[in-house]
């Protein structure tokens, strides 16, 4: 299983699966990654915490531990 949180800069995943569950998982449906959408890995901080991913056309910053929740291909 490769989450999100691995996924190298420059590259292009697909969602899989969304794990988390209630309030955290739908925060995340809710900023539109959802299952089979295709994420563009922008930039990792430093320290590698955010990282800059583009989705459905716009810029998005997510936390290691929500990446960490996104299963991709």
């Amino acid at each position: 299983m490769q989450t999100l949180r691995h996924a190298k800069i420059g590259a292009t995943v697909k969602v899989v699966k969304l794990h988390g569950e209630g309030a955290l998982r739908r925060r995340i449906m809710d900023m539109g990654i959802t299952r089979g959408v295709e994420l563009y890995v922008r930039k990792v901080a430093p320290l590698g915490d955010p990282i800059e991913i583009m989705v459905r056309g716009y810029e998005l910053s997510l936390r290691k531990a929500d990446a960490e929740l996104i299963e991709v291909e």
